[in-house]
């Protein structure tokens, strides 16, 4: 009864401070919330070998593509190959990844990621060579080049292995080299597109409107549009400089606003739970049950000089025990008080979870429960 006297009155407080005016509105800039359409990253993938490793490397019979590619980059240096097979486990075949970002201009580097394709075992102290790096049209963006970064390591003996992390896979800062700029320039367009990072038509109306009141009281008439929960346009006046009109309305600040939401997750009995989320009066039962399974068997010896053979006897012991559960009457203007109640009742996070889906089920939490 003390535990549900202590979750009413917080429950109380938590309502007087929501009654109070509190809003769960929150002002951020349209930088924060919002991206340029014009400004969208790029991924690049190539493929190339790292050398140099201590033994490391691909198995050639088990990684014959790695054994064609060190034969062909010989040959592109002039090296013939030609008769002889080769037993080096020094070279692994790896993928290269990147992301190009936007506006970004030739000579300038990007971080790399490699990742062994083969049966390497560990990219420690290798060299990638160079590599061309392509986008999803074909094209050669960039040409990376570099020594390998590899975080996690392994060893091993005759009878054990420790590894920690993924030797297998490394980065090398500023790895490549952009060649080829991207085709289209951000001057080139006629009016600017923003794309919010979490869809909402309350949201994108506020950043239309924060816009248009700028924009008024700057060039006499409205210039942004919502089109939809996502997206908000913005035309060009004429007299504006789209590099410097840009650099205007992103720091722009606006109300910002999300919809109830709860995500758990069970694997690691995290949660996590939306300002805005309510929950209408229920009433929550928790109790577990807890079954213990005991083997002893019992091991019956014959008697001296007789025929018999030693026999087994199995026993097995079954204890149920089972938790008996508070009934408790939750009437919340947040998930986050209910959350705080059943914890002081000594409820876990796997219990909290459960809860949580039955409330859900029961039609009481006002809010989407997203489990992961």
């Amino acid at each position: 009864m003390k535990c549900l006297r202590q979750i009413a009155a917080f429950l109380f407080a938590v309502c007087f401070i929501m009654a109070d005016g509190q809003s769960a509105f929150a002002t951020s800039r349209i930088k924060d919330i919002a991206s340029l359409q014009a400004g969208r990253d790029n991924q690049l993938i190539g493929y190339g070998l790292v050398v140099g490793l201590q033994g490391t490397g691909d198995s050639l019979r088990s990684a014959p593509f790695t054994e064609q590619s060190m034969r062909a980059m010989l040959q592109n240096l002039g090296i013939s190959t030609q008769g002889g097979q080769s037993r080096t486990k020094n070279v692994a075949a790896v993928m290269v990844t990147a992301t190009l970002p936007p506006f970004a201009s030739p000579g300038s580097r990007i971080d790399i990621t490699v990742s062994s394709m083969g049966d390497a075992t560990n990219l420690r102290g290798g060299t990638l060579v160079m590599t061309s790096l392509t986008g999803a049209d074909g094209q050669i963006y960039a040409v990376a080049q570099g020594s390998v970064i590899v975080s996690g390591f392994s060893a091993d003996g005759a009878a054990a292995s420790v590894t920690q992390g993924v030797p297998t896979s490394g980065r090398i800062p500023g790895g490549a080299i952009i060649e080829r700029p991207l085709p289209s320039r951000f001057k080139d367009g006629v009016n600017l597109v923003l794309q919010l990072r979490n869809p909402d038509f309350t949201t994108a109306v506020g950043i239309s409107d924060a816009i248009n009141a700028w924009a008024r009281a700057r060039y006499g008439a409205p210039i942004a549009e919502a089109t939809d929960s996502q997206e908000v346009a913005v035309a060009k006046p004429k007299q504006a400089d789209l590099a410097r009109l840009m650099a205007d309305i992103e720091n722009l600040a606006v109300e910002t606003d999300t919809p109830a939401k709860v995500v758990v997750n069970e694997r690691t009995g995290t949660i996590v739970i939306g300002a805005d989320v309510k929950v209408s009066k229920v009433a929550v039962s928790y109790g577990t049950l807890t079954v213990q399974v005991t083997e002893t068997p019992q091991i019956s010896q014959p008697s001296p000089f007789s025929q018999g053979v030693t026999a087994v006897q199995p026993q097995t012991d079954i204890k149920a025990t089972a938790d008996s559960g508070t009934v408790a009457i939750l009437n919340g203007p947040d998930l986050k008080s209910l959350v705080t109640g059943l914890n002081s009742i000594g409820v876990k996070p796997d219990g909290v979870i459960a809860i949580l889906q039955g409330i859900k089920s029961a039609g009481a939490l006002n809010a989407e429960l997203v489990v992961q």
